[in-house]
């Protein structure tokens, strides 16, 4: 069994998560007392939120970089960034270190292909949502993207980081984003919609809507599991 590496904590809400699913299919595939083998290094996600909204991409990416050769000197054979808005620095973190990174937009793209999904609605951050780096890896994959309006972003962006980063799960909240899905399908075409921040999960994603959930958190974590175990 390979050492997963990860890097948490953006927010720790979400991380939990990981630890759960990676452990659940490590589980599941063994048996008995198995469990995972992992890393984890939890930021202060404070400062990385400070480099988010100042647009300080590239210190973020040194954060990121450091916690990654850390995380391999201390034995990890693959990383995950535990959040879709990290991966803008994806590229510079998998610089830094010779094991693979595993890129959830990636993994979301192949996950939507194999379920036969040719258009997908994007919820996430607003960097996410409005930035190219993350639709760009699912377009590539074939899967044109479609997001929410203006107004629509901002909510989301908003419950995301006012709310759900700080455990807050509010009905009204569940209510506005379901709302957004159903309109994406009905008037943009989506076949499906991808969490696309790993705290969205914590909000929607176990109704039944009239197009399927894509769990970025489940789907990077599962496949990392997975890959640990091969």
């Amino acid at each position: 069994m390979k050492t997963i590496g990860l890097i948490g904590g953006m927010s720790w809400e979400s991380t939990v998560t990981y630890y759960q699913v990676i452990n659940t299919v490590v589980k599941e595939q063994l048996g008995g007392l198995h469990s995972a083998k992992i890393l984890l290094y939890s930021v202060d996600f404070a400062e990385i939120e400070r480099c988010q909204s100042s647009d300080d991409w590239g210190r973020a990416a040194e954060i990121l970089a450091d916690i990654a050769r850390r995380l391999e000197r201390a034995g990890a054979e693959l990383l995950l960034i535990c959040a879709n808005t990290m991966h803008r620095v994806f590229d510079e973190v998998q610089a830094a270190v010779s094991v693979p990174l595993l890129h959830i937009g990636e993994l979301t793209a192949q996950a939507l292909t194999e379920a036969g999904i040719h258009k997908a609605a994007l919820l996430g951050t607003r960097y996410v949502m409005e930035g190219d780096f993350y639709p760009s890896r699912l377009r590539a994959a074939g899967i044109e993207v479609v997001t929410p309006n203006a107004e629509e972003r901002a909510m989301i962006n908003r419950v995301i980081y006012e709310e759900l980063c700080i455990g807050i799960l509010s009905e009204t909240s569940k209510a506005a984003f379901l709302a957004v899905v159903e309109r994406l399908a009905r008037e943009e075409g989506a076949e499906g919609v991808v969490l696309g921040c790993t705290e969205i999960p914590l909000l929607i994603g176990r109704e039944k809507a009239s197009i399927p959930f894509f769990d970025t958190t489940q789907i990077h974590a599962g496949r990392a599991a997975r890959m640990a175990l091969e």
